[in-house]
């Protein structure tokens, strides 16, 4: 397995991954064409209010740290977000999770 040179510590990786919010912008982001035309859906089957909650959540919290740890860039005129300068840093937990998606508890991710 070849190392990866890593400016984030595990543990700040693990705190971008401690919210259901942000693994699942994360995992999408990680299968994320950009080439594609059609935008992320998170959460297709939630309701009007936890859509709410989770976008007031998402602005104010997860993203702006995500952001901070370089991990998204984030255009809050256009509210697009995309992979940032240390998405790289990141990858092999998202790819671990996503290798063994079948293993974790659904809530997980």
């Amino acid at each position: 397995m070849e190392r990866v040179s890593v400016e984030r510590s595990l543990d700040e990786c693990l705190d971008a991954l401690g919210h259901v919010q942000r693994r699942k912008l994360l995992r999408a982001l990680l299968v994320h064409n950009p080439q594609d035309d059609d935008s992320v859906k998170v959460d297709a089957d939630e309701s009007d209010e936890a859509e709410l909650v989770r976008l007031v959540g998402m602005k104010h919290i997860h993203l702006p740290k995500l952001e901070e740890y370089g991990f998204i860039d984030w255009d809050r005129n256009s509210n697009e977000v995309s992979k940032g300068a240390n998405f790289e840093e990141i990858r092999p937990l998202l790819e671990m999770l996503a290798d063994h998606e079948d293993e974790l508890p659904e809530e997980w991710l």
